[in-house]
């Protein structure tokens, strides 16, 4: 509404839609109760394809439409995904239909995940809102240094890291092979620490006020593999679709292997869609499906790593994860190959930017970053070192805030996820 007062309409249309089409859904027996769910899912990807894809698909079949100049709503795809879930688990008799309507309508605008998610399910969600929640200090402690590790995440290392990958990726065609290589693998960490940092924030606020919100991240660039990979990334977002898209398909139980492989590649086509009306986000989208579908065809070993081998393992996976962040990236198919070409040629001279402390601070964040996600999934029990008491604990906050105003970037704007 900040932006476009009458926006709220679309949240309003489809709050409504959904409200009585879950009610009516769980009074209607046989084939009422599909037409309902249907008029339901109708309804949500009809504003999803209005504001997010009339242009793209009016471009894609000749402009036979009128060019609209309209602005995407902030977290219309994380709100739209949130209301289906409702409507398709009240269709599978997993979720009761909420009566209330204020609640439901709290249920789809709940402000902290609103805009960037996670992704909530009715069944983790609604029933908080029926429930008192007493004042508790713990909550509200553990809350508050959630969202302190968001802001540290986003202003010291996201939005710094984001001015050198801003500099060469705007500027692609002038930059060097070293140069891109460095930028691309800033723009992982990037997008990881914008994108995690606001689901702490959220899942912290929510936390404030007594509310669980589900976890959206585990340490992602510590996984051996590409499945492995998202198993621990954007889980809310990758679980709505296994559960509403992959299994409906046919899931890995279908009876031929092909099959499998078309339902992992139809999900992520699907994927790279919901994240941008681009061809980059489809090929995105179509690389990760490629990635699992040769992944899928290797015999796993019943072997298990060592510490080398996780290692190699952890590096190969992050490579690759960063080839298709290149196509995330980048403003189009012609400039994605033209940066991966240069890539791979690996061409200098290279650029830190300028100023190069922004590099270095940069470099420094990372390996910091790195350094306690390693600790805290192979070595948690080095925790239990550090002193407890009060005085420590609070020293690690002042410590923490500190950082956050020293080095923190305070002018980059929105978070990365806000456009989607």
């Amino acid at each position: 509404m900040a932006f476009v007062p009458i926006y709220i309409l679309i949240l309003g249309f489809t709050i409504v839609i959904d409200y009585f089409a879950g009610i009516y859904i769980e009074n209607s027996s046989g084939h009422r109760r599909k037409v309902f769910l249907i008029v339901s899912l109708i309804a949500n990807i009809s504003v999803l394809c209005v504001f997010k894809y009339y242009n793209f698909i009016n471009e894609n079949i000749g402009s036979v439409f009128p060019y609209l100049a309209i602005l995407l709503p902030i977290g219309l795809s994380f709100h739209t995904f949130q209301a289906m879930s409702y409507t398709i688990e009240v269709y599978r008799g997993n979720q009761k239909a909420e009566r209330n309507f204020g609640i439901y309508a709290l249920f789809v605008m709940f402000y902290p995940q609103l805009v960037a998610g996670p992704i909530e399910r009715p069944q983790n969600l609604l029933h908080q809102f029926h429930e008192k929640h007493e004042f508790s200090l713990e909550r509200v402690s553990s809350g508050l240094k959630q969202m302190l590790i968001g802001f540290l995440k986003k202003l010291v290392i996201a939005d710094r890291i984001g001015i050198y990958v801003d500099t060469i990726y705007n500027n692609s065609a002038t930059q060097s092979g070293q140069s891109l290589a460095c930028a691309t693998v800033f723009f992982a960490f990037q997008i990881y620490c914008d994108f995690s940092a606001y689901s702490d924030i959220a899942i912290g606020a929510a936390r404030v006020m007594g509310f669980d919100l589900m976890k959206n991240f585990n340490r992602p660039y510590l996984a051996t593999s590409v499945s492995q990979f998202w198993r621990r990334w954007h889980i809310s977002l990758s679980t709505w679709f296994k559960d509403y898209v992959y299994i409906p398909l046919g899931g890995s139980k279908v009876k031929s292997k092909v099959l499998v492989y078309r339902n992992l590649l139809i999900v992520f086509l699907i994927s790279g869609l919901w994240h941008g009306a681009n061809w980059t986000y489809v090929v995105w989208g179509a690389l990760n499906g490629v990635l699992l579908i040769i992944e899928s065809m290797i015999p796993k070993s019943s072997k298990r790593d060592n510490l080398i081998k996780t290692a190699l393992k952890t590096i190969f996976t992050f490579s690759l994860i960063c080839i298709t962040w290149v196509f995330f990236r980048a403003s189009n198919i012609t400039d994605a190959v033209s940066i991966l070409g240069k890539i791979i040629r690996f061409e200098g001279p290279f650029y830190p930017g300028n100023p190069k402390d922004h590099f270095y601070y940069a470099c420094v964040a990372i390996m910091a970053l790195m350094f306690f996600e390693f600790i805290t999934e192979y070595k948690p029990h080095l925790y239990k070192l550090l002193p407890n008491t009060l005085v420590a604990r609070y020293c690690y906050y002042t410590l923490v805030a500190m950082i956050i105003m020293l080095f923190g970037v305070f002018s980059e704007g929105q978070f990365i996820y806000f456009q989607f």
